[in-house]
């Protein structure tokens, strides 16, 4: 179990570029298989009978992906970080954020965590370990029916056991073990791009970039990034939170709170906050910003950290997500994964 590979890059954002290039990779041939529990997710057909008597084929893989989508909100928390980091009618991220590829792959993670496919190892002597350095194991190997969350899945289940730190590296290409680079994720940020604009949220143009063309995803439904936006105010500047019911943020999904907090960690972390909070004062700003800092020391540590805020914003957060945690006592490995990743935001240059 050791700790993240490479130093994080110093900045609030480095050279960053278009949506387009964000160089990740494929699953490798050097990947080894674990003897991971999880059942085989082969090709299998069913039938059932038409109203004319014949049979109608399909794939119960189908219908288990349609059920879960009803369960979650209409984007994950890897497109709501990237719609906060596309300029609105442009279409593409700014060209020095250097952070949010990392950000976007601890995202995953935490998308994962939340939706039951991984948990921390059940192993005691982790606790002698940070929680970025703990291993993680995958629980369930069911397709979410998110084509760069089942990659991500796929790998780890068919991978040695590995610490979240290492699976953020991996995923975002930062390793110096050659056996290991293909575990870097593909073009992420234009298939997030692409599923938002199969979700109606954004839409696709060409724009001419000095010598070449470029494919850009100018906001299509403003509404969708102004209630995202209202969320991270909500959770920065108010005394009292309360989160409406929304297909963002559905009355009946499991840790609404916990996962907004995370979502604002990680845009923190992404260095795309500022772009929820362009409307506030500076003053304001400083103190949304101080809170952040607040929220991302609570919640990257195990148990999480329950204390009051100082500035009197967000008063009720402790209690209101100590609830939703009381209420998933089985899924403490799960919740622990969440508190680790938030841990390895906190090891970014740019948030010292």
């Amino acid at each position: 179990m050791s700790s993240s590979g490479l130093t994080r890059r110093r900045g609030a954002g480095g050279a960053g570029t278009p949506v387009a290039n964000d160089g990740e990779g494929s699953n490798a041939a050097s990947r080894t298989n674990s003897s991971y529990n999880v059942k085989d997710n082969g090709p299998e057909t069913n039938y059932e009978n038409g109203e004319n008597g014949h049979k109608i084929a399909f794939d119960p893989r189908d219908m288990s992906e349609s059920a879960e989508r009803s369960k979650q909100p209409k984007l994950t928390m890897m497109e709501e970080i990237l719609l906060l980091g596309l300029k609105d009618k442009q279409g593409y991220l700014s060209f020095w954020n250097d952070n949010i590829s990392y950000a976007l792959r601890g995202c995953i993670v935490l998308e994962l965590a939340f939706r039951g496919r991984i948990s921390m190892e059940k192993d005691p002597s982790r606790r002698r370990f940070p929680p970025a350095d703990r291993n993680i194991e995958v629980i369930d190997d069911t397709l979410t029916g998110e084509v760069l969350l089942d990659e991500a899945l796929k790998m780890m289940k068919q991978s040695e056991k590995m610490s979240v730190s290492s699976w953020i590296d991996l995923m975002s290409g930062e390793t110096w073990n050659l056996m290991k680079i293909g575990y870097q994720l593909k073009q992420v940020r234009e298939r997030l791009a692409k599923g938002l604009v199969d979700k109606g949220i954004l839409r696709t143009e060409k724009r001419n970039f000095l010598l070449f063309d470029m494919a850009t995803h100018p906001v299509a439904d403003g509404g969708a990034k102004e209630e995202l936006r209202r969320r991270v105010r909500n959770v920065l500047t108010q005394r009292t939170v309360v989160l409406n019911d929304s297909q963002f943020l559905p009355e009946n999904l499991e840790f609404r709170y916990l996962r907004t907090v995370c979502m604002v960690c990680a845009a923190y972390a992404a260095n795309v906050l500022e772009n929820a909070l362009s409307t506030l004062g500076h003053e304001a700003r400083e103190r949304a910003f101080a809170q952040t800092d607040e929220l991302l020391a609570d919640y990257s540590q195990w148990p999480f950290g329950k204390k009051a805020t100082t500035n009197g914003i967000g008063a009720n957060l402790p209690q209101v997500v100590s609830e939703e945690v009381g209420k998933a006592k089985d899924k403490e490995l799960q919740l622990e994964v969440v508190a680790a990743c938030l841990s390895v935001f906190t090891r970014l240059d740019s948030l010292l």
